[in-house]
């Protein structure tokens, strides 16, 4: 039966402080690198707006002159230069304020995406793939507000209304009150619409992660989408799924829709205004046809810096929920974080120690009312040798090599890799020393190449990757792809599971971890690529430790040790002929499970087929 020879397990080490809250600081992304390209932005823009402000100015002086009977060729060409030079600096800074605002996304998708990847698995997917995904696209664009329209933008218009009002005064002070009344009356309309539209944009962005996540999944299943001929069905939920988005889209263009017809009627109820009482008083002598003039023109002006005022509060707020969704993806923690060996030199394996020792090990996926997985689970595995963990469905044996990785954590007891503690081990030098192959046999989309070189701290010569696919027998497939090694996987050249699964073997091949882990390898080989799956695993077993789940008796006859699980717990530990001729449960599992489709007679004692 199971060992209970194991030390006790000591304290769990403290716990590290919480890390700093990590946010997107705004202010030192957008002046990184930038201070150059932001000044002459910013004195682009201010040029910009001066010249705008004195086009009203030069064409009084051209009404003027016109009044006297004089020529205009002069103001006239003033005029036209102010208005081009006005309009090439706003292109200018326009220019440079995109450049500033896209490297500002290059470097937030940057670290967004390396944060994501550095979450614990289980954090990635209870965040969902899709709504990962909407962070760098969706929100990105979103944030871009806060550059285009927060930076520059919203300043200088609120810099050129002010300009504009205070020029106006100068013309005529009491047609400026008027205007300002029915300006305000509309901005206090507005105002009520722009406090709605920022809870409406985190709406928008959470259904849009939504139907990403959900479309990716089905995206993932299609093969078994299309075997069930659910494709129909399928497109009606993602249909569901969009509709939401839809009518949370359609409230925000309602939202929206009413900003510039509210802001119209303010402009055209102060421009009636404005002309009624600027006849008035030219009627009464208290204002001339050119300042008149002028003050008309300044109006009209007025209306697009105050519509952009208007506009632009609202998308900020968009861009400024983005943000906040950009904080809390952030500040999730990454599995360093718990990390308490982080900052600590990497322990030296001990000698004459195993390869890994769980010492009653208890884990259990959620909270503590969840059911357990494992329970007091106690085995060693030797430095070197096969060790298969084998044992019913949902046993718990795809657990135990997450734990010994650490994509998850024991809830209780210790579990050992190379005679310490494993949350002593820095994660890196961890993973350094672990290979793992998942049930998936996951390949990157990129080429073979890169597959193979995946872990790799230096590039392998040629001949390493030509024989670690001759060891799986995938030497030739390879050369037969368009590109050979540069062949990129994935899309429209892709391997069989079976080719997949060799692929992933020969990458394990290619490691110099001292500890490699095989979740079910062999479950999509044939006869003859089994015996090639063999020979690679006697190779590195002959000087690593190899742990392996295995549903095949061929597996398990050639192991060094055998593991059973059952229910969570160990139910005992030795070599196949031993568990045969001791452990009933074993037996039965071989008699009753795939392991006793390969072998008939597997049922027999071990010492009666070998006597």
């Amino acid at each position: 039966m199971a060992r209970r020879d194991a030390p006790p397990a000591p304290a769990a080490p403290p716990a590290p402080a919480a890390p700093p809250a990590r946010t997107v600081r705004l202010g030192a992304d957008i002046v990184h690198g930038n201070r150059l390209r932001l000044a002459a932005a910013l004195l682009l823009a201010l040029a910009s707006t001066a010249g705008t402000l004195g086009v009203p100015l030069i064409m009084k002086d051209v009404i003027g002159a016109f009044a006297r009977d004089e020529p205009i060729t002069l103001p006239a060409l003033e005029l036209a230069g102010v208005a081009l030079g006005a309009a090439l600096a706003s292109a200018g800074s326009g220019y440079l304020l995109a450049r500033i605002g896209e490297f500002m996304l290059l470097r937030l998708r940057r670290r967004v995406m390396a944060h994501t990847l550095a979450l614990p698995l289980g954090t990635v997917r209870t965040q969902g793939a899709g709504n990962l995904v909407a962070r760098v696209t969706s929100d990105a664009l979103l944030l871009r507000a806060v550059i285009d329209v927060g930076l520059v933008q919203l300043p200088l218009a609120v810099l050129t209304v002010a300009s504009t009002l205070a020029i106006m005064a100068v013309l005529d002070w009491t047609l400026v009150l008027v205007a300002v009344a029915a300006f305000a009356v509309a901005g206090a309309a507005i105002g009520l619409v722009v406090v709605r539209v920022k809870r409406n944009v985190v709406d928008q962005q959470e259904a849009v992660g939504g139907l990403a996540q959900r479309f990716t999944a089905h995206l993932a299943a299609l093969a078994t989408i299309k075997a069930y001929r659910s494709e129909q069905r399928s497109a009606e939920r993602l249909g569901d799924d969009a509709a939401r988005l839809t009518g949370v889209s359609l409230t925000g263009a309602r939202l929206q829709s009413l900003i510039g017809p509210v802001m119209g009627l303010g402009q055209q109820i102060a421009l009636v205004s404005v002309i009624v009482g600027g006849g008035a008083r030219m009627a009464h002598g208290h204002l001339t046809a050119p300042d008149f003039a002028a003050f008309l023109l300044y109006l009209l002006q007025l209306v697009t810096p105050v519509t952009m005022v208007a506009t632009g509060v609202g998308r900020l707020q968009a861009g400024l929920a983005a943000k906040a969704r950009f904080d809390g993806l952030l500040a999730l923690p990454s599995e360093t974080d718990d990390d308490a060996a982080s900052a600590a030199p990497a322990p030296e394996p001990l000698p004459g120690r195993p390869a890994v020792a769980f010492h009653e090990v208890g884990f259990r996926y959620g909270g503590p009312s969840a059911p357990p997985v494992l329970t007091g689970v106690t085995f060693t595995a030797p430095r070197t040798g096969l060790t298969a963990l084998v044992g019913p469905s949902g046993a718990g044996k795809s657990t135990v090599l997450t734990l010994i990785d650490r994509f998850a954590h024991a809830g209780t007891g210790r579990v050992e890799v190379l005679g310490h503690d494993v949350r002593t081990w820095p994660l890196p030098e961890l993973r350094r020393r672990v290979t793992y192959v998942d049930q998936q046999f996951t390949l990157l989309e990129g080429s073979v190449r890169e597959n193979l070189m995946l872990g790799r701290y230096r590039p392998p010569a040629e001949e390493e990757l030509t024989a670690a696919l001759e060891a799986v027998g995938l030497r030739e497939d390879v050369a037969a792809l368009p590109d050979g090694l540069d062949t990129v996987l994935g899309r429209e050249n892709d391997l069989s599971g079976g080719q997949r699964q060799r692929l992933a073997l020969a990458r394990a091949l290619l490691t110099d971890a001292q500890i490699v882990l095989l979740d079910e390898p062999t479950s999509q080989l044939d006869s003859i690529n089994e015996l090639r799956f063999r020979h690679v695993v006697a190779e590195l077993s002959a000087t690593r430790a190899v742990l392996v789940v295995a549903h095949r008796l061929s597996t398990v006859r050639h192991a060094d040790h055998v593991v059973m699980l059952d229910a969570g717990g160990v139910v005992d530990a030795a070599t196949h002929p031993e568990l045969m001729a001791r452990c009933a449960p074993y037996r039965q599992l071989v008699t009753t499970q795939a392991l006793a489709s390969e072998e008939p007679s597997a049922t027999a004692p071990a010492s009666a087929r070998t006597a």
